[in-house]
């Protein structure tokens, strides 16, 4: 058995998130109360994840910090339980989670980062009508096309802005980027054979063009810290692979906030280096959804509450 640790995104955010684990684990505990009492994130995480509201969880700012805070506590719940992964890789936002179990960054440092990365990437939609969608039954290379078409037609528009995001699993691609050009996008789409497309629960237009202030941002800001030797591999967004010799830990997350996630080639790249059991450490199955479309013999599980740790523990215990 091969584990690899999946980070969710965000989109799966929910009030109440953590709440039960708090209660439960020291481990998440500490982690939550250092987070909710560090002056620099600016608000208190644990009241944000507990008790909301849904309208300022689910705000850019709010929301990152909150994700990564919950995800480090649970990987440390897991650690101290004997759980640890041998690979791992995240979803958008769940990239750095992934670099926080793999000991590139360290726990109170990607809190921070991640609170800098959400203040810049909702700077950088500001004031501007942005959406994405889940287009969901068209292949790749059909979306690709849908949003190029899009691109012509509205090209010379200050809303022209339609691009692949987020490349999921066979038949789920997000498109996001101007309001306007996705929604056209959209109809597109459902022209080529798309089944449906569906508004997703995120506050601007990620992995597009339009993020390259926040990107520049995040070099700038990369420049002040220092991101350490990868104890595992971890399986990048922009590249569907690990990185190579050439390749940068902070070049690639600047790339990242801007370009597709090839999360599709992630999975199957994972498996083709024997990865065969995938825990998603994060509120929903998402990511275990994803898993299951592209690697229908994998073993997966999905981890979000104290009930869902306790029978981890005892299932792969058991296989073990």
């Amino acid at each position: 058995m091969k584990i690899a640790f999946l980070y969710a995104g965000q989109g799966s955010q929910k009030v109440g998130m953590g709440k039960d684990l708090y209660e439960a684990y020291s481990a998440f505990r500490a982690v939550m109360d250092r987070a909710g009492e560090d002056a620099s994130i600016g608000f208190d995480v644990r009241k944000i994840c507990f008790e909301g509201p849904d309208e300022m969880l689910n705000e850019t700012k709010y929301t990152q910090p909150c994700m990564v805070a919950f995800a480090a506590g649970l990987t440390k719940v897991l650690e101290e339980a004997g759980i640890r992964p041998e690979a791992a890789a995240g979803l958008s936002l769940g990239e750095y989670s992934a670099l926080f179990a793999s000991g590139v960054l360290e726990e109170d440092q990607v809190i921070r980062l991640v609170a800098f990365r959400g203040a810049a990437m909702q700077a950088a939609a500001e004031g501007r009508n942005t959406k994405m969608i889940a287009v969901l039954g068209l292949d790749a290379d059909t979306v690709i096309r849908g949003c190029e078409q899009v691109r012509a037609e509205l090209a010379g528009t200050s809303e022209c802005v339609a691009e692949p995001a987020n490349f999921n699993c066979p038949g789920q691609i997000t498109v996001s980027g101007d309001a306007a050009a996705v929604d056209r996008a959209a109809e597109v789409l459902k022209e080529m054979g798309a089944k449906k497309c569906i508004p997703v629960k995120v506050s601007g237009p990620f992995h597009t063009s339009l993020m390259k202030p926040a990107g520049d941002a995040l070099a700038e800001r990369f420049r002040g810290e220092t991101f350490r030797d990868l104890q595992i591999p971890v399986y990048f967004n922009a590249l569907g692979n690990t990185k190579s010799e050439e390749d940068t830990v902070p070049a690639l997350l600047e790339a990242q906030v801007q370009k597709s996630v090839y999360f599709e080639q992630t999975l199957r790249r994972m498996a083709e280096d024997g990865v065969d059991t995938f825990v998603e450490i994060g509120p929903g199955h998402t990511l275990t959804g994803f898993v299951g479309k592209t690697l229908p013999e994998a073993a997966k599980y999905s981890v979000e509450t104290a009930e869902d740790v306790e029978n981890l523990i005892k299932t792969l215990k058991g296989e073990n």
